[in-house]
């Protein structure tokens, strides 16, 4: 059977940088053995399934698959995904569009906004479907430090300190205290394996930022690793920096009101992305979060399977 899929570029104006993901539109027949093998064939970070929706009024069904192993929800898919089914029933480029649509994710509904623009990348932006929580375990901070090849003396910066987050996927977030120690880090995924938390079942993926960017408009920098997913290094995670939006609001003691905010990632892999991060602090607490990026089209074709 021909299936049409597309590869779009996420968190990026640009092909051939930023976050690449597979979108397989045409899902008929497939099961979940076969939705996994063809994303190991992708070999990509995440391929993305485009199912009918159960809901009504609802986009698409989306089912989320790295070459390991099937996520109940991830940022650059959802971006990605909402961006291709937008372009596909609305050609780019012919008109201005503001769009609305809702994504069935395993974790839930996702409610994305599309903005489509003539002579520009087509950007969209999700409200978190769950909101990022604290973990606390013990952690093993000097294995941790082997891990990434730095001192432990390195991981903290002002109030951020190590700790385990997750908005659905957990991560292990890794305050580490300039630019050139995430930069010149180097991360042995045998000892990652050896001193990662599990949390409900799932090896943590480890998720290192400092303050500020190579990019003067980034507040934050960041690398992502995860041996779990098989993901090497990751060019851009957007289920990673809905888990640091929790630690944003707590160990900076956002004040009441609007923080917009941009995390860059990648720009050691030569695929610098950038994640647009939205928080609304009331009482102490995130009252609402969004996360957004452009993606472009790289490619499409037909599946023959």
């Amino acid at each position: 059977m021909a299936r049409r899929y597309a590869i779009y570029d996420v968190f990026t104006g640009q092909r051939l940088s930023g976050n690449p993901l597979a979108v397989i539109f045409d899902t008929d027949g497939l099961s979940d053995e076969a939705m996994q093998a063809i994303a190991r064939e992708m070999n990509l970070s995440e391929t993305a399934f485009i199912l009918p929706p159960e809901g009504s009024g609802h986009a698409a069904r989306l089912r989320i698959f790295t070459p390991a192993k099937e996520l109940p929800f991830a940022g650059h898919p959802t971006v990605g995904s909402a961006i291709a089914l937008a372009e596909r029933d609305h050609p780019p480029g012919e008109t201005d569009l503001d769009l609305m649509a809702v994504l069935e994710e395993t974790v839930g509904p996702v409610r994305c906004a599309i903005r489509m623009r003539k002579g520009e990348a087509s950007f969209a932006e999700f409200e978190l479907p769950k909101r990022p929580a604290r973990i606390d375990m013990p952690l093993d901070r000097q294995g941790i430090a082997d891990a990434l090849t730095v001192k432990s003396t390195d991981m903290a910066f002002e109030n951020h300190v190590l700790s385990v987050w997750t908005a659905a996927v957990p991560f292990v977030l890794i305050p580490l205290r300039n630019l050139a120690t995430v930069q010149n880090l180097e991360f042995e995924s045998t000892l990652w394996e050896r001193v990662a938390p599990f949390v409900d079942g799932t090896l943590a993926s480890a998720y290192v930022y400092c303050r500020g960017g190579v990019h003067h408009q980034a507040k934050f920098h960041a690398r992502m690793f995860s041996p779990d997913m098989r993901i090497w290094e990751d060019p851009a995670t957007g289920a990673a920096v809905a888990a640091l939006a929790g630690a944003v609001q707590q160990f900076d003691a956002l004040p009441d009101g609007h923080h917009p905010m941009i995390v860059e990632q990648g720009l050691e892999i030569g695929r610098p992305s950038f994640i647009h991060l939205h928080i609304d602090s009331k009482g102490g607490e995130i009252a609402k979060a969004r996360i957004g990026g452009q993606a472009v089209k790289m490619a499409e074709g037909v599946l023959h399977f």
